[in-house]
């Protein structure tokens, strides 16, 4: 990723944002303005900036500290994110973290806030409500 960044980062941010919306892999795509839009927003980062959030989403491990949690814990993942698989992270979470309600969004990707924002909110208020 960081080679990717320095050599191109519009580039990067540009075929990420497709990754992480699922362009291409699902259904109910988000408009090419919105798309661009979001890669207009990532772009305001500094370069360094970029790359350090890299390392940080692919380094930063706090499973030790997941027992810990003691309040009531809402889990939603996207089954299609090819951002953060859901294999080696909330499947673990839901392991790890005492009363908690794990939601699997079937073919959902990373950015299932858009994607699946109906879902999303309907989710929330119950758990919240609950």
């Amino acid at each position: 990723m960081a080679e990717q960044i320095k050599n191109d980062r519009i580039r990067f941010l540009d075929d990420f944002g497709k990754k992480f919306f699922g362009v291409n892999v699902i259904s109910k795509t988000l408009s090419t303005p919105l798309l661009h839009y979001y890669r207009m927003l990532c772009s305001f980062a500094s370069p360094r900036a970029t790359i350090e959030c890299a390392i940080s989403f692919s380094t930063t491990d706090f499973r030790s500290e997941m027992s810990a949690v003691n309040v009531p814990t809402l889990i939603i993942h996207g089954e299609e994110d090819k951002t953060v698989p859901i294999e080696i992270t909330s499947e673990i979470t839901a392991k790890l973290v005492p009363d908690n309600k794990f939601i699997v969004y079937e073919g959902a990707p990373h950015g299932l806030f858009y994607i699946e924002k109906d879902k999303l909110n309907k989710d929330l208020i119950e758990f919240l409500n609950s």
